[in-house]
């Protein structure tokens, strides 16, 4: 699919060039074909006024001067509508009393308009009746259109260069505009493939701890099995009220309420919260919040995002470390920063700790939760015009929250 798309992409592209150096060229053609004609004309002008001379007779065209053929017919007319004609300058020679000058002639003196084309000899005319007699200038065209062929052959070649080029470019925009959807495909299917993993385990213990149920009477059906049922039914709801938030950020909603929070008393109200929980794991936790930081957004998502953090730090921390939870103020923004001491996290693992149902521990399921919540928080720290970065080394793991102050 992604293939496709940008073969379409680059053949849009590659119409529009089409078009538009098409347009480009057929106005230079017809600029330059314009231009040319003049050029002959001025040269008819000139010669015209002519009278038994030779001179030569040119045209600067790219700062060199070019030499066109012509030549000068005087004709008197005769009786019984006959006609004298007379060669009377030009660089042509042996034309006087030839059949191709009388064709010339019949043709030029046929033809209404007193300038124009005989288009049988490529030559370009000029007529002017001066009373007694018709004065006609002739020029070669051959030349004309020869300079004109060369000029377009050069402009094809540079529109042919501009082309390929071209090509080449909307292949790598082509790559570039499509990554971000190949990306999201890739992160889709992903998606679908982890979270049919995370329900299939729920659905496996419910059906399997139903059936045996079913298969007792009544009063003898044990409680456990029904706790089970239970408690992997809260499981599959929270996983399907996370996928559910993470979809509502996809779709761009915004969070429900904007107003002035504190997240000094929200940072150590979370953190008393998990105080007892980091107690009884094993990992005592530290909290240094700044007094007086407000920001703007929805303090029920905030709320969540550092808890969010804080039982990331619990469950991956190393055991009998501390937890540390950081609130300090900048000039312009907040940073709350949540650090766990551990075995550090390779580079390659810590750009993808935000993807959802991630996890760098290498076995699925050792840790409880279904490794949406850091993509939760991600979200959230976004909808707040803010950042969530990981960081990681010997001495800890640590998770930054930055968020522009109110104003």
């Amino acid at each position: 699919m992604i293939r496709k798309l940008r073969l379409k992409f680059v053949a849009v592209c590659m119409a529009m060039v089409t078009a538009v150096l098409a347009a480009v060229c057929f106005a230079i053609f017809a600029a330059l074909r314009g231009n040319v004609a003049d050029l002959s004309r001025e040269v008819l002008h000139r010669v015209i006024q002519e009278e038994g001379r030779r001179p030569e007779i040119g045209v600067e065209i790219g700062g060199d001067k070019l030499l066109l053929p012509y030549f000068t017919v005087s004709v008197w007319p005769g009786g019984g509508g006959t006609y004298a004609a007379y060669v009377t300058g030009g660089t042509y020679a042996g034309l006087e009393d030839t059949a191709e000058l009388t064709a010339i002639l019949e043709d030029c003196l046929s033809q209404e308009s007193p300038e124009g084309v005989v288009q049988s000899y490529s030559l370009r005319y000029l007529r002017r009746d001066n009373g007694l007699y018709r004065r006609l200038a002739f020029v070669d065209m051959s030349m004309e259109r020869a300079m004109l062929r060369e000029m377009m052959g050069s402009y094809l070649r540079i529109a042919l260069a501009a082309f390929l080029l071209l090509l080449g470019v909307s292949a790598v925009l082509a790559r570039w505009a499509t990554g971000p959807v190949e990306r999201a495909w890739g992160q889709q299917r992903q998606f679908l493939s982890d979270a049919s993993h995370e329900l299939k385990t729920p659905l496996t213990v419910i059906l399997s701890n139903a059936e045996l149920l079913s298969a007792l009477p009544l009063e003898e059906r044990p409680a456990r099995w029904t706790d089970n049922i239970l408690s992997e039914s809260r499981q599959m709801k929270n996983l399907v009220e996370e996928m559910l938030t993470l979809a509502r950020a996809d779709h761009m909603a915004q969070p429900a309420v904007l107003a002035e929070v504190s997240l000094s008393e929200l940072a150590e109200d979370c953190a008393l919260a998990f105080e007892p929980v980091a107690f009884e794991a094993g990992k005592p936790l530290e909290y240094h919040v700044a007094e007086g930081v407000f920001v703007l957004g929805d303090g029920d998502r905030l709320r969540r995002l550092v808890s969010i953090l804080l039982d990331n730090a619990v469950k991956y921390g190393a055991e009998g470390g501390t937890i540390t939870l950081a609130l300090e103020k900048t000039e312009r923004q907040a940073r709350l920063t949540v650090a766990n001491p551990g075995e550090p996290i390779p580079a390659e693992q810590l750009r993808r700790l935000f993807e959802r149902f991630y996890r760098a521990d290498a076995s699925r399921g050792e840790k409880s939760g279904f490794g949406l919540g850091l993509s939760i928080a991600a979200v959230i720290a976004q909808e707040h015009k803010g950042s969530l970065r990981a960081e990681s080394d010997a001495a800890s793991t640590r998770f930054a929250f930055s968020v522009p102050l109110k104003k």
